[in-house]
């Protein structure tokens, strides 16, 4: 691993099923994308899909290991952000739709043998609609893990802030559901929807690193890359470490106008972090 890290270090890449470039994550074509990040150290990308199923999942390692990396995740945020697919809407057929795409994206997932994670894609609720909609979502979720379960993957629940979604803002929250499944499923935590909830990120990586597949970092406050010298990092980095964390980290944040500028300080920041004091 990268100068004293010892999980594998990705970046958010767009799958090239993607209407557009995610804006949290580097802002190429998949190809260019993993060249850069490989030149710059990366271990490896989670890729963001909108439509992509198992049979994208040849071309996509192909394309990702041409580079020397390996796909760490499948990421399905594109499905809300980019087509208003979400798990809560009113509509029966958006809502099929939706679960359509999540599942062939843990479908991918599993041919690739990564796991798949869940964020936004959930929705928010209407107003008297909330018993209900949180009924179709703890439905779908359970379908989705058992889908992912089924074809080798494994669910990944992103705890996400109140702006993106009406359900399971906290760790505490998104582990319930977990712990309701029928099939294995672990928790994304992502740094900025902590701290947007008010949740302090190195108590809640400490408390849950076992259960937590992936950690998503950004620079508090701004959302973008991470800066050396930032003092949270090497206490996220010791709970990490002490809490028995098995999975990877990867960089979600803003691209600042220059996705490899932001790549690289992103990596130097952290690795500066593990180095520990000069």
């Amino acid at each position: 691993m990268t100068a004293a890290l010892p999980w594998p270090l990705a970046y958010t890449v767009s799958g090239d099923d993607c209407a557009a470039p995610v804006p949290l994550g580097y802002a190429a074509p998949l190809a260019e994308a993993v060249r850069h990040l490989a030149e710059l150290g990366y271990h490896g990308v989670e890729v963001q899909v909108r439509e992509s199923g198992a049979h994208a999942a040849e071309a996509l390692a192909r394309t990702v290991e041409a580079a020397g990396l390996q796909v760490l995740g499948i990421g399905t945020g594109p499905v809300a952000a980019q087509d208003r697919l979400t798990l809560t809407d009113p509509s029966p057929d958006v809502r099929r739709h939706a679960l359509s795409r999540l599942s062939g994206a843990a479908r991918l997932a599993g041919a690739l043998g990564v796991p798949v994670t869940l964020g936004q894609t959930r929705g928010t609720f209407l107003p008297g609609l909330e018993d209900v909609q949180r009924a179709w979502a703890e439905r779908s979720v359970r379908q989705l893990a058992e889908e992912a379960a089924d074809h080798g993957s494994r669910l990944l629940l992103e705890p996400q802030s109140r702006a993106n979604t009406s359900l399971w803002h906290t760790p505490e929250e998104a582990l319930a559901v977990v712990g309701s499944l029928d099939a294995p499923a672990g928790l994304v935590l992502d740094t900025h929807h902590l701290d947007a909830e008010g949740v302090d990120a190195v108590r809640a990586v400490a408390d849950h690193a076992r259960v937590t597949g992936c950690l998503q970092l950004a620079a508090p406050g701004t959302r973008g890359p991470l800066a050396t010298g930032d003092q949270r990092l090497p206490a996220l980095l010791t709970a990490l470490r002490s809490g028995g964390f098995t999975g990877w980290l990867t960089l979600e944040h803003t691209q600042d106008g220059d996705s490899r500028a932001a790549a690289a300080r992103s990596r130097a920041a952290l690795t500066t972090a593990a180095a520990g004091p000069t």
